[in-house]
């Protein structure tokens, strides 16, 4: 291979300029992936699937396939020259030791730690009137497997505190595992409870839980079809099979999520049910009539809504009925329907996200995608602006009724989270934790942006880089988004990215519609039949880094996982030429079939389903990625992650998607696909596992992006 040679005009040179890596093409052999004659038929058009059979999880063909598919992958990335270095210096810069906000629970104060390079957090807890540094380890899942594979889904308390109820994930799975504790002992003292997903664990004061699951699917658990959510009452000392079927199962009224939690006091245990991941019917029940059956509050999925609080029978709603960013209203739960509503904290202009603790309602709004907190009191009077350490995310402003302290997080691009402690009374806020890392934020900067869709819509988007840096275009850029499920895209440190930011590389994140930025309407204007505003303003921020010479689009990645990776997938079909590299993750690449699995059929609203409409039907096909790559066509260089337990976006999309890519693929570009094995959809993911994926994917994109070492010493060269 050709070596990088700085020209003689640079080294005589007192300006320093940058050269332009190249490198000679390293070929590709493909599997050849077979072909089968399957084919549906959408209002009377016919729809050729012919990797049909890579749907199929449980057979010896798809594992074989999977194998070899790794070998060709795994083969090319050992080429790459750099991939050592770059593995030491993102292991290096991970490992530091990482502490959450602390949460009390009983007579003890527990936080989760990670030393630095441990696969999963470990759960420490202390005495709260004793010093912090007594903190002992209460649970660590790093004991569950050896490798990490097995992680801490979530774990709730009970009123007291002395008993412990924890989830479970193996391999990355949505199914989860359930143990009770005695807090006290640290003992198992239930047998294992089976079969949980998407599932809260709701403690009703010592005497048992709620918890939610589907029935077990027939077939393959990892894909098949998950659409009948149900809540079951756990009593201590009783049997699984003996626990009692609280809400759902019914077969006229399906819902495919269910989740129940009582109020704080134990008054009322509330539920939602919903058939998608937007909408929802809400409900209430007394818990201290035995015979009580559920209220309806709202009978209908027209809105999001949720009980916050209650102050004895007066009910704290939050919701965007008739209120698109959101608002508080309360209402007496013996008569709770919305007519009888009254505003306590209306709408404004930018999006409500509140939580409660030490008797006030926290009013978080996202101004620009940046945090702003308000505190209020439960009569709805201001009672101050929270004075946050900078401009960024803030997260946390929770806590029980009766505490006078809590603790928030701070971060943004180029700030590691910091922990802050706050006093309710008199809004001081005290930096509690302070994360000792090897990156100076000083060096970089991170700005943000509007830049124009293509119907004129104006989107915002942050930038963040090396201070200093040449607008010459030729940045590796790596553009990240998601755009969808009404889930915003704030400003949070990632080690990853500051690696990446470290070799010169940019990163450029949009705030694309379809998401929650700004509001319900900003989330459905990418919904649906308006899904293509979504990758028209992936493509617009793409053409803004160009335009501006942040980057081109020979050093331009583009990146998304889950509904992220459809955005990829869709946006490098419609433009090949407008990046570099492609790096679909977990993407739901074939919108002709999501909602056949697991719980695929929940995301309708945001998406509309084939058999729906035929007008639905032809405008997914016109941008379904599996359905619209061309023979003939040079497509970026593409590296497709997935992992083979994600049971939330099944492989077989990336497996279809990356067939059809090496079938019809012109030109040297690499299409190669990366599957993890005992991993999900992403969390639970052990650190060794994570580090190393990144490794592959920054090392993937600069390869070919020409680079034969790493950019920082392409740079450090020319400037010496």
């Amino acid at each position: 291979m050709k070596k990088l040679i700085l020209p003689i005009l640079c080294a005589l040179s007192l300006v320093a300029c940058k050269e332009e890596p190249h490198k000679e093409t390293t070929s590709v052999t493909y599997h050849k992936t077979d072909k089968v004659d399957t084919v549906d038929t959408y209002f009377g058009t016919r729809v050729n699937d012919p990797y049909r059979w890579l749907e199929d999880d449980m057979s010896e063909e798809t594992e074989n396939w999977v194998k070899v598919q790794n070998e060709v992958t795994f083969a090319y990335l050992d080429t790459i020259p750099f991939r050592n270095e770059l593995k030491d210096r993102l292991t290096s810069l991970w490992n530091y030791e990482k502490v959450r906000s602390p949460f009390k629970e009983g007579d003890y104060t527990y936080f989760y730690k990670n030393d630095g390079l441990q696969n999963q957090y470990v759960i420490y807890r202390y005495k709260t009137s004793d010093d912090p540094g007594s903190a002992e380890v209460f649970l660590d899942p790093n004991t569950f497997k050896e490798d990490g594979t097995i992680s801490l889904g979530g774990i709730s308390f009970s009123e007291n505190g002395k008993l412990a109820a924890y989830s479970i994930s193996e391999g990355g799975s949505d199914w989860r595992k359930l143990l009770v504790m005695n807090a006290e002992t640290k003992e198992i003292i239930e047998d294992t409870i089976r079969d949980l997903k998407f599932s809260a664990v709701s403690w009703l004061a010592n005497e048992g839980f709620y918890y939610s699951s589907y029935d077990k699917p027939k077939g393959s658990e990892l894909s098949a079809k998950t659409d009948q959510h149900k809540v079951y009452y756990h009593k201590l000392g009783d049997t699984q099979e003996e626990d009692e079927l609280i809400f759902g199962g019914t077969p006229a009224e399906k819902h495919r999520y269910v989740f129940s939690s009582p109020t704080e006091d134990y008054k009322y245990l509330v539920l939602t049910a919903s058939n998608s991941t937007s909408g929802n019917k809400l409900f209430i029940k007394d818990l201290g009539d035995p015979v009580s059956k559920f209220v309806p509050i709202l009978d209908h999925t027209d809105t999001d809504s949720y009980v916050i609080e209650n102050v004895g029978s007066k009910l704290y709603i939050v919701t965007n009925m008739d209120a698109p960013n959101g608002k508080i209203v309360t209402v007496d739960a013996s008569n709770p329907t919305p007519e009888n509503w009254v505003d306590l904290i209306p709408e404004t202009e930018n999006v409500l996200s509140p939580s409660t603790g030490g008797g006030y309602i926290f009013a978080e709004y996202m101004v620009d995608v940046v945090s702003k907190v308000l505190q209020y009191d439960y009569d709805g009077k201001l009672v101050r602006e929270v004075e946050l350490p900078g401009i960024g995310s803030a997260n946390g402003f929770s806590a029980k009724k009766e505490e006078k302290e809590m603790y928030y997080s701070f971060t943004n691009y180029v700030t590691p989270e910091r922990i802050y402690k706050y006093d309710v009374d008199n809004g001081s806020s005290e930096l509690y934790r302070k994360p000792e890392i090897d990156f100076n934020p000083e060096d970089y900067e991170s700005n943000q942006v509007f830049y124009t869709s293509k119907d004129g819509t104006e989107i915002p988007m942050i930038i963040t880089h090396k201070k200093g840096i040449q607008m010459d275009g030729k940045n590796p850029t790596i553009l990240y988004g998601y755009g969808g499920f009404n889930i915003s895209l704030t400003p949070r440190f990632s080690i990853a990215n500051a690696v990446w930011m470290e070799q010169g590389g940019i990163y450029a994140v949009p705030n694309l519609r379809g998401g929650g930025e700004y509001g319900k309407e900003w989330h459905d204007a990418g919904t649906q039949m308006k899904k293509q505003n979504v990758f028209d303003d992936f493509i617009a921020a793409a053409e803004y880094l160009i335009d501006n010479r942040y980057t081109s689009s020979d050093f331009l990645a583009i990146r998304g996982a889950s509904n992220g990776g459809l955005l990829v997938g869709a946006t490098m079909t419609q433009r090949p030429d407008l990046m570099k590299v492609a790096l679909p993750a977990v993407g739901v690449l074939d919108m002709l079939r999501y909602h056949t699995f697991t719980a695929g059929a929940g995301w309708s609203y945001d998406y509309g389903t084939a058999e729906q409409s035929e007008e639905m039907f032809k405008y997914l096909i016109g941008y379904s990625p599996v359905h619209n790559v061309k023979a003939g066509t040079s497509y970026p260089a593409t590296l497709i992650t997935t992992a083979d337990h994600d049971d939330r976006v099944v492989p077989a999309h990336s497996f279809k998607f990356v067939a059809e890519l090496q079938e019809k693929q012109v030109g040297n570009n690499p299409v190669l696909i990366r599957i993890e094995t005992d991993a999900g959809h992403g969390a639970g993911t052990p650190v060794t596992k994570t580090i190393e994926q990144y490794v592959d994917i920054f090392g993937f994109t600069l390869y070919n992006m020409g680079y034969e070492v790493l950019p920082e010493k392409v740079n450090s060269a020319v400037k010496d």
